[in-house]
């Protein structure tokens, strides 16, 4: 049972010194009913926000979420283009505690909305850029987690084996994801600072600028492709732009094959998914995955979806290259179509909250599938936008 405002309000004014508010009222920001939420106004011009977890699963999320924010200092943040929650204080309440944090202004956008506007799209690129170019000592200091490139293939290697032994993994998947594991080139990349639990829902937006990153239950640091697997799912007009804005704002400091790892990590949400199924015996989340599993199947046999590894095929000799282009016409060639993104998974932070606690029914909102969107990978790390000057290729 929800909490109601006026008593979250009190227990404000407990967890607070000298707190005087005013007005409170109930407070709903895509957190999917795992939390109660309350914005107060005080006396003094303050806005806060009070929120207590509903569940064990929240309240461990609560946890790690206070972690990070405090490892976030005040010269983390100013490092940052947008506000982070910052903590003001917390009070017990029932088995749980409630905490009060700064309020942040600002919308929530679905992914769509966040690709969808050329302008704001370039806004979250340029903020999912800003994150991971954090230095990252205080990552170690907070006791965060780090991961290696090697540890952060080995992650990959887990999930693949585990929905294996389910014996509910295509094999042309199972192939598929082995092949872009054992592809040494995909996974040389230097981690970085992560928000680790991004997706659309930790967004807040003003207009076509992000106000706010919220959700920092992830911080680590790891592999930057976490952070940018949700893009890859959105159906938005301008996802490409995203990405484009991101890859500038790194000025060359992404590795030319993120973008195949994050579709990769986009891919293994449903093997994800499939294994919440498994665990929780829950036959219609086993046969939702099955299906989504298959449609990706058959965009991976009709070849409509982005290879996942970086072979190009047998090297020629000088003269064979030289009658190959002898023999190609060179006007009216065919434009190279975009390739398809290879999941029509669930929202990357809805899968996140059914995966944390499936049982929780009046927890999870339901779920909306995305459609395909086209980005062409094939020169992702080879060559940024006009504006931008060109990324360079790490060495191999």
């Amino acid at each position: 049972m929800a909490r109601p405002p006026l008593t979250l309000a009190a227990l404000a004014t407990a967890a607070v010194a000298g707190l005087e508010v005013r007005a409170a009222r109930a407070h709903s920001r895509g957190a999917g009913g795992a939390f109660d939420a309350v914005e107060l106004h005080s006396t003094d011009g303050r806005r806060l926000l009070i929120r207590a977890p509903r569940s064990q699963t929240a309240e461990s999320e609560q946890s790690s979420d206070l972690v990070a924010l405090r490892a976030l200092t005040p010269g983390i943040r100013s490092r940052l283009p947008f506000a982070v929650p910052q903590f003001v204080g917390q009070a017990p309440i029932g088995p749980t505690r409630a905490v009060v944090t700064e309020f942040i202004p600002g919308a929530g956008r679905t992914a769509d909305e966040l690709t969808g506007d050329p302008s704001l799209a370039a806004d979250v690129g340029r903020a999912i850029a800003a994150i991971h170019a954090l230095p990252s000592g205080f990552i170690g200091d907070a006791g965060l987690p780090r991961r290696s490139a090697s540890e952060a293939r080995e992650a990959a290697v887990a999930i693949i084996d585990r929905a294996a032994d389910t014996g509910r993994l295509p094999a042309a998947l199972l192939r598929r994801w082995e092949e872009a594991t054992d592809d040494d080139t995909l996974w040389r990349f230097a981690p970085t600072v992560v928000n680790g639990q991004l997706g659309a829902d930790s967004f807040l937006v003003e207009g076509d600028r992000v106000t706010g990153v919220i959700g920092w239950s992830g911080l680590a640091h790891d592999d930057p492709a976490h952070d940018l697997h949700w893009v890859l799912t959105s159906t938005g007009m301008s996802a490409e732009q995203t990405l484009a804005a991101y890859l500038e704002a790194r000025a060359g400091g992404a590795d030319a094959e993120l973008a195949r790892r994050a579709l990769l990590y986009g891919e293994l949400e449903l093997a994800r998914w499939l294994l919440h199924g498994v665990d929780t015996h829950d036959d219609e989340v086993i046969e939702d995955a099955v299906g989504l599993l298959d449609r990706l199947v058959a965009r991976v046999h009709d070849h409509s979806s982005e290879s996942l590894t970086t072979d190009t095929g047998p090297v020629l000799a000088v003269a064979d290259v030289e009658r190959m282009l002898e023999k190609t016409p060179r006007d009216g060639l065919p434009k190279e179509s975009g390739a398809t993104m290879l999941t029509d998974s669930y929202d990357v932070s809805e899968l996140r909250r059914h995966l944390a606690d499936g049982d929780d029914a009046d927890e999870v909102r339901d779920p909306g599938l995305t459609a395909p969107i086209p980005l062409d990978l094939s020169d992702w790390g080879d060559a940024a936008p006009e504006s931008a000057g060109s990324a360079s290729r790490p060495d191999r």
